[in-house]
């Protein structure tokens, strides 16, 4: 029986039960990583009220699962490689569901501090292997849709811990909010176990494509009990690391612009999500005024990822993006200027939310499209990593500029700097792209070129 291409023999069967099963799983994952991510920005305020911080304080809250986060991703990526998609997931979702319930436990600032870094560790490995492991299982023509509809979860998760907190707060109290964080994922656990199967593209590279496992995985896929042919990848094991793989001749010039589009996104993304209910209750906003403002983000950019996702895999990916974060420069300057014109700020948060939270689900995307099997997870989690630097860097700055006391205005008219940076980087990937074909000894799985059926393929 003739061999047949792993990602041919995907493309020609229905999306099967068994890939909805995959992308659900990693949705609800990276929804626990979004309701981390914002429920500590609520929490926030109530931290610094039983404690006595200031504003300047609570920053190194935020850094230090943003840390945890960026070396997660840069640890955790290789290994994902490595050792398959799957084991990393587990050990990751396990490890920050048992240090986010332990948070709760914290009873002053450096312990908080330390757990919140573990609890970052776990969820920077989590995140790009479900973007890793969602690529592979997606069909060709609509793999930018799906991918990014899976990371919707992060979007949702958002809205979600932001409306948790502002609800329960008041009732659970901080320590309620975190012990929610951790029990989640835990409880997800045996689901992941039993349910979730590992890569069939890694399990076929890796020579593991006859075993009972991979052809269990087959059968689903074709919905059948017949014989199947053997698979094959188009890729090839690279010399070298899954790391040093990411600087080779037709990979390192959309390596750094990947890089570069993720640290100014992350930045922008992080800095609001951490720091715009503080802004707007100093602004004259109620703590559940600003909330009711601040989920407008998430809201937009869940929307955002949905379309933007499938306007990926009809048009040029890189333009739709990069018009994208151009739109949502000019919201965040709306932003600074209408703090006191509620349903304007709604509208321009929603804006910001879209163009830049829609863009960088878009941008996951986009990095699980151009990078190989073997340094796709690699490529995913240090794309994140350099990204969550940025990221670190926007939620420190935030306290900075509280702490300077610098006007509405301002801060949002230097947020919308990265804004357009990230547009141009993605603008040149694109111009490079086109240029300048990879040069590996084989093709990435998805060349980012519109063809004549108007897919990401």
């Amino acid at each position: 029986m003739q061999a047949q291409n792993v990602q041919q023999f995907i493309d020609q069967h229905p999306f099967s039960p068994l890939q909805k099963r995959v992308l659900a799983l990693c949705f609800l994952v990276v929804a626990i990583d979004g309701f981390d991510t914002a429920s500590i920005g609520f929490i926030a305020p109530a931290l610094r009220g039983e404690w006595g911080l200031s504003a300047a304080a609570l920053a190194p809250l935020f850094g230090a699962g943003l840390f945890g986060l960026m070396a997660g991703a840069l640890l955790l990526g290789p290994m994902a490689d490595r050792f398959g998609r799957k084991p990393v997931l587990l050990l990751s979702v396990a490890f920050f569901g048992l240090t986010s319930l332990l948070s709760a436990f914290a009873d002053n600032m450096t312990t908080l501090l330390v757990l919140r870094f573990l609890t970052g560790l776990g969820l920077g490995g989590a995140m790009p292997t479900t973007i890793t492991l969602t690529s592979e299982y997606c069909p060709q023509p609509r793999r930018a849709s799906l991918v990014t509809l899976m990371f919707c979860g992060f979007t949702i998760g958002s809205a979600l811990g932001g409306l948790v907190a502002a609800q329960l707060l008041a009732s659970v109290g901080w320590r309620g909010i975190l012990t929610i964080g951790g029990v989640i994922p835990l409880l997800l656990v045996p689901a992941l176990l039993f349910a979730l199967p590992e890569s069939l593209r890694w399990m076929v590279l890796r020579g593991r494509g006859a075993s009972t496992a991979a052809q269990g995985i087959m059968r689903k896929i074709a919905n059948t009990a017949e014989a199947l042919p053997p698979l094959t990848v188009s890729d090839v094991k690279l010399p070298g690391s899954p790391v040093t793989q990411l600087f080779r001749p037709g990979l390192i010039g959309g390596t750094l612009l990947l890089w570069s589009t993720f640290f100014m996104s992350l930045l922008i993304i992080y800095l609001l999500s951490s720091w715009l209910p503080t802004i707007l209750n100093g602004a004259g906003h109620s703590l559940s005024q600003a909330s009711f403002i601040s989920s407008a983000f998430q809201i937009g950019g869940t929307l955002g990822a949905i379309l933007l996702g499938r306007w990926m895999d009809r048009y040029r990916p890189h333009r739709v993006l990069a018009t994208a974060y151009l739109a949502a420069a000019a919201c965040i300057v709306v932003v600074g200027m209408a703090t006191q014109n509620v349903p304007l700020l709604v509208l321009a948060v929603f804006g910001v939310g879209f163009g830049v939270s829609g863009s960088q689900v878009g941008a996951n995307a986009l990095a699980a499209a151009f990078y190989p099997t073997t340094s796709r997870a690699t490529g995913v989690s240090w794309a994140s990593a350099i990204g969550r630097s940025g990221s670190v860097l926007g939620s420190m700055v935030g306290g900075a500029l509280l702490a300077a006391e610098l006007s509405t205005q301002t801060i949002f008219l230097m947020l919308a700097v990265p804004a357009v940076l990230a547009a141009l980087a993605l603008l040149a990937m694109g111009r490079l792209q086109r240029a300048e074909p990879a040069a590996l000894d084989t093709a990435p799985v998805m060349p980012l070129q519109p063809t004549t059926n108007n897919s990401l393929t």
